[in-house]
């Protein structure tokens, strides 16, 4: 875009310039207002379909919530709405209603492909959820090596507890205590599963 005006000439010559100047460049301004209100309108459309999305995918979750039995929901959350917390929460949904059903393997294939997940508290609930469900099918191998694949954070106390009761159900008292332990020294100071692990202490002693 050329420049606009000289200041030195004189206000007839600078009005004919600013003539000059809009006949010029007029087209570039208005392609430039097209463009602003084109990229205002743009970003409007696309703030409108993302919550219109967001609002679609809560909808399926709550249905599952009613009735977690409603796969068509389920289906259409995982394949339309990728990008929506709405996806992994529905896969933890089913798989607690499979376990509730006692379909321990249907559960599983829920929460497998969670572990992956980009939300740590979601891979990390799908872990714990796997290793309890190994320990409920019996196979304590496969639930120690869900369990052993993670390094010390936040979920360190959970883990171990649930180390604990792998250790318990296989009669290892002495790895069992050791593990309650670690998980009372890793847990929140407010965590109500405290309690819990002290009696399972108490009656292993």
């Amino acid at each position: 875009m050329k420049n606009f005006i000289e200041v030195h000439k004189t206000e007839d010559e600078q009005a004919e310039q600013i003539k000059k100047w809009i006949k010029e460049n007029g087209g570039q301004i208005v392609a430039g207002v097209v463009m602003g209100l084109s990229a205002i309108w743009g970003f409007d459309y696309y703030k409108n379909y993302q919550n219109e999305q967001s609002t679609q995918a809560r909808s399926h979750y709550l249905s599952l919530v009613v009735n977690p039995n409603n796969t068509e929901s389920f289906d259409k959350l995982q394949n339309n709405y990728t990008g929506s917390g709405y996806v992994d929460q529905s896969s933890l949904l089913m798989a607690k209603n499979a376990v509730n059903n006692k379909q321990y393997q249907q559960a599983l294939d829920y929460l497998s492909p969670l572990l992956e997940s980009e939300n740590e508290f979601v891979a990390h609930s799908a872990k714990l959820r796997m290793a309890a469900i190994h320990l409920e099918m019996n196979n304590y191998d496969q639930a120690l090596s869900v369990l052993e694949a993670t390094e010390n954070n936040a979920f360190s106390g959970l883990y171990n507890h649930t180390k604990g009761d792998v250790y318990l159900a296989q009669n290892n008292i002495d790895s069992a205590k050791k593990h309650y332990r670690l998980a009372l020294s890793q847990l929140s100071n407010d965590s109500e599963l405290k309690s819990l692990i002290k009696i399972k202490l108490n009656d292993l002693n």
